[in-house]
């Protein structure tokens, strides 16, 4: 018996694994799914409960504000060529739970 079935709560899952690229290199990172980083992929589940660097945000708040065409442009062709993004999308499609119809959560935040 552990300290879960003695409370009776199910434990909080602060993290789920999916597979992404470093470089051009196939790795497993994790998706925060509570907390200030919530959605975003991070190497480690404790980054997730990290205290945030309040200029780094800001900073890249404005970089990616003025690079947007290009990392759109970038991300498009990404996902139409390269084959190490199109390999990460087959790993990563069981890992999404299946649902019957559209919810208005993210996929990484739903429950099944």
């Amino acid at each position: 018996m552990n300290l879960g079935e003695l409370i009776g709560e199910e434990p909080l899952i602060e993290a789920r694994r999916v597979w992404a690229r470093r470089g051009n290199k196939v790795v497993q990172k994790y998706r925060c799914t509570s907390g200030w980083r919530s959605g975003r992929l991070v190497s480690t589940p404790a980054s997730c409960s990290k205290p945030l660097d309040v200029k780094k945000r800001f900073t890249l708040k404005k970089t990616k504000a003025r690079l947007q065409p290009r990392i759109t442009r970038k991300t498009k062709r990404a996902k139409k060529f390269n084959p190490i993004t199109k390999r990460l999308t087959q790993l990563n499609k069981p890992l999404r739970p299946k649902v019957s119809s559209g919810g208005s959560t993210k996929w990484w935040q739903r429950s099944n």
